[in-house]
């Protein structure tokens, strides 16, 4: 399955350096644009976490003052594409 949320991200101007960083260490989260504290990232599930976990643990970020769901694509990829993505036991 493929899971991608888009979320706009609130911080303080003087602090969006700092949570870019943290937003960034998240293995499914990447950072897109930013201005003026609006920060606009996708966030997708991993084999370990699911996006809505993350973005619930970036939440907790110093310096973020709201995260808001903007777009969310869930679909079900073929077999191929799902079986590449099962970790090998």
């Amino acid at each position: 399955m493929l899971n991608v949320c888009g979320c706009l991200v609130h911080t303080k101007p003087e602090m969006a350096d700092s949570v870019i960083s943290a937003l960034n260490a998240f293995e499914g989260g990447e950072v897109h644009a930013h201005e003026d504290g609006r920060i606009v990232i996708t966030v997708e599930d991993t084999p370990s976490q699911r996006a809505s976990d993350q973005i619930m643990e970036m939440h907790q970020i110093p310096g973020v003052l709201t995260i808001t769901l903007t777009y969310h694509h869930f679909e079900a990829l073929d077999d191929k594409a799902e079986a590449l993505d099962q970790p090998v036991h």
